[in-house]
């Protein structure tokens, strides 16, 4: 850990809202940027990582000088538990002892070498295996952390404790992301149904397209949004005023996004994420600015 230069701790308040999507697109996005990263899942019994960056399948191996994460670009290595299960559907049961052991052994025994970033995708919550993670990053210099949430109160609710978590335990808030803030998908990409009280449909998309090809072809151009998620409590950009953290940005719910996600892509690398990416860049732009450019344009 000496040799890695600036760790960042990402946390949620509860599973499902997008932390690890988010770790991945990090990763990605400062990868893309020349920087040599690593990207540590650390969440023991839901690794989603090497999914997310096309790893699934890939084994770890061990050098003289500790384990060696997999490379998916020579200056973007992963190291995740997901790496050692035989068969990725095996549940992993554990108790809390066992599990800070592993914690500790992958913050410990995994040779980064010279590293700009680690990103650290952690377990949702606040639990001991935190602790853990906290008590020895901070022997080594801590960045800090980035909270992802949802918009809708109930996920909020979870947000504030993780606020007050790092409060407590000595780890600043880098700022909270609200993820899939609103789903945003091209009209022409939205199937059309007429619905029947018993719940029985009709697909009448391909007449509704045509219709519209015909009498007004710029809507197909069009962004439909719509928010799913009640966020009349105003949200996290609310939460982050109120607790005294930063708001770093919003990320709309993009299907396409979910797609690399998916597949194990980066959501920068090709057009097709043209409604998250752009959002997930200017947070990414923001945190270079407000915490890490001085220092790096000094370094390079």
């Amino acid at each position: 850990m000496a040799t890695v230069k600036h760790k960042i701790l990402v946390l949620s308040g509860k599973g499902g809202v997008g932390k690890s999507t988010f770790s991945a697109q990090l990763a990605f996005a400062l990868a893309a940027k020349d920087f040599q990263v690593g990207l540590l899942d650390i969440d023991i019994c839901g690794p989603s990582i090497p999914k997310m960056l096309g790893l699934e399948g890939q084994d770890i191996h061990q050098s003289n000088l500790g384990w060696s994460p997999v490379y998916v670009e020579s200056n973007l290595g992963v190291m995740s538990i997901g790496f050692m299960l035989p068969n990725p559907d095996e549940a992993v049961i554990w108790r809390g002892p066992r599990k800070n052991g592993l914690i500790k052994q992958f913050l410990k025994d995994v040779y980064w070498g010279e590293l700009d970033f680690l990103v650290v995708d952690a377990p949702p919550g606040t639990s001991d295996e935190h602790i853990s993670i906290v008590q020895f990053l901070q022997a080594t210099g801590i960045d800090g952390a980035i909270i992802v949430t949802t918009p809708q109160q109930v996920s909020l609710i979870d947000v504030r404790k993780e606020v007050s978590f790092c409060k407590k335990v000595g780890v600043p808030v880098l700022g909270v992301v609200e993820n899939m803030s609103g789903l945003c998908q091209p009209l022409k990409d939205f199937r059309f149904l007429r619905m029947t009280e018993t719940g029985e449909h009709t697909d009448l998309t391909e007449k509704v397209i045509e219709y519209m090809k015909e009498k007004a072809p710029e809507m197909l151009d069009l962004i439909a949004a719509s928010e799913i998620f009640d966020s009349s409590g105003g949200g996290a950009a609310k939460m982050c005023t109120e607790m005294g953290v930063p708001f770093l940005g919003k990320v709309p719910l993009d299907p396409q996004l979910c797609k690399a996600a998916e597949e194990g892509k980066s959501c920068f690398s090709e057009q097709k994420c043209s409604i998250s990416a752009p959002a997930l860049k200017s947070i990414v732009e923001k945190l270079m600015a407000k915490y890490w450019c001085k220092e790096m344009s000094v370094e390079q």
